[in-house]
């Protein structure tokens, strides 16, 4: 019996120097091992059609651990961290500057929708009424610009600039048509569905909303 065990241990041996001679045999494969597109200087092993590399010296190279457990080897590397490099998080907008922003806007939505009840329902239009919606929209937009950290936040801030000037200007226009006494402009309700500055200011308005909510920065035309 103890014959036969030495004899299958002698074979055992066999093949492990068997294998260790033809790793020694063919020697390096002329092959250096690249990491994320990085030469780590180490090169690889080749025989019988696979490579080898010492486990050690990847865990090494890969930032990573090697823990020899009685029954296993367990290789532990880092998650790569593609958030910190990658090119995309450029357009990503802060949490403090969308959660203002959003506020600004949903006061613009306000000052458009007081001024289209005065023309829809003929209400006199004076600038005190609307002076309290402006007041109130050009509060939030301020604090917008404080909260505005990133090149991204600054050029979405732009794009709220933008849209409280377009309506500055509309109100302005609609101030001026009362005063003329342009019925047509001020107090007929299907005016306002073939108004070009509403209906790009309307679309501004959506526009920024879903850009907000989505927190990625994009520029539009009906926001210039």
């Amino acid at each position: 019996m103890n014959r036969r065990r030495n004899l299958q241990r002698l074979v055992l041996l066999g093949f492990a120097f068997s294998f260790v001679a033809i790793l020694f045999a063919q020697g390096p494969s002329g092959k250096k091992l690249l990491v994320n597109g990085k030469n780590t200087g180490v090169t690889v092993l080749q025989a019988e059609g696979r490579f080898y590399v010492d486990i050690e010296t990847l865990a090494r190279i890969t930032s990573g651990t090697v823990t020899v457990e009685p029954t296993q080897i367990v290789l532990t590397m880092p998650r790569a961290n593609s958030d910190a490099s990658s090119p995309q998080t450029t357009d990503v907008l802060s949490k403090e500057f969308v959660s203002a922003a959003i506020v600004s806007l949903a006061d613009m939505k306000e000052w458009k929708g007081a001024l289209r009840t005065m023309i829809t329902y003929g209400l006199a239009v004076d600038g005190s009424l609307a002076q309290t919606y402006r007041e109130q929209a050009e509060t939030s937009l301020t604090q917008a610009a404080v909260e505005a950290s990133t090149n991204a936040d600054r050029s979405a801030l732009r794009l709220l600039n933008n849209q409280f000037a377009h309506l500055a200007k509309w109100e302005s226009d609609v101030f001026a048509d009362r005063k003329a006494l342009n019925g047509a402009e001020t107090v007929d309700p299907n005016a306002l569905q073939d108004d070009p500055a509403l209906t790009k200011i309307s679309s501004c308005g959506k526009f920024l909303n879903n850009m907000l909510v989505g927190r990625t920065f994009a520029d539009n035309a009906s926001c210039d």
